[in-house]
C-alpha cells in the first residue's frame, strides 16, 4: 500500500503505510502548476493525476518507481500536463476500460480527456455524442487555449542560477 499527499507548495509526499516519507515530487513541466486540489490513480497504480487550483493536470508514470522503490533508476516520470479548466480543478479519476480521464471543477464542468495525451473529447451536457475513439482531432475547450504539453524525459527541475553580479548602484559607471 501506498499514501498520497498533495500540497499548496505544488509538492506530492508518497508515504508507505508505516508513515515512512519515500518520495517527494514537484512538477517541472513549463506552467507553474500553483496549489494542488486533487489525486487520482489508476487501478493498477501505474499512473498517478495531480490537479490543480489553476486547471491543470498533471500526470506521473509511478510503476517503475512502486517495483522497487530502493533502486535510485525506478524514476517517477512526469509524462504529460495539460490545461483541463479555467479554475480550480476539485475532482479527477481514471477510466480505463476507454482510457479517459474525467475532471470537474469549481466552475461546475464535468469534461473528459484522453488519459494518454490529454486530447479533450467533451463535457457532460453537450449535444453531440463523445467520440471516444478519434484523437486525430485536436480540438480545446472554449475557456482553454493551451495545448497539451509532454513532458520529455531529459526534462530536469529548474535549478537557481546564482547570481555572480548582483544589481548594484555603481556611481562611476
Amino acid at each position: 500500500p501506498l499514501l498520497a499527499s498533495a500540497h499548496e507548495s505544488s509538492c506530492i509526499r508518497l508515504w508507505s503505510i508505516q508513515g515512512n516519507l519515500m518520495k517527494e515530487l514537484l512538477p517541472f513541466s513549463e506552467h507553474p502548476s500553483g496549489p494542488l486540489t486533487a489525486l487520482c490513480t489508476d487501478i493498477l497504480i501505474k499512473i498517478l493525476l495531480a490537479g490543480t487550483k489553476e486547471g491543470h493536470i498533471i500526470r506521473w508514470n509511478i510503476a517503475s518507481f512502486l517495483e522497487d522503490s530502493q533502486n535510485t533508476k525506478n524514476a517517477i516520470k512526469e509524462e504529460l500536463c495539460w490545461r483541463a479548466h479555467a479554475t480550480e480543478v476539485v475532482d479527477l479519476f481514471i477510466e480505463e476500460e476507454k482510457n479517459v480521464v474525467v475532471t470537474a471543477s469549481i466552475d461546475g464542468s464535468v469534461r473528459l480527456w484522453h488519459g494518454m495525451t490529454g486530447y479533450y473529447f467533451g463535457y457532460f451536457g453537450q449535444a453531440r455524442k463523445f467520440e471516444l475513439s478519434d484523437t486525430s482531432r485536436l480540438i480545446l475547450p472554449p475557456d482553454v487555449n493551451d495545448f497539451p504539453a509532454i513532458i520529455k524525459e531529459e526534462s530536469k527541475h529548474m535549478e537557481k542560477k546564482k547570481v555572480k553580479y548582483p544589481l548594484m548602484l555603481d556611481r562611476d559607471k
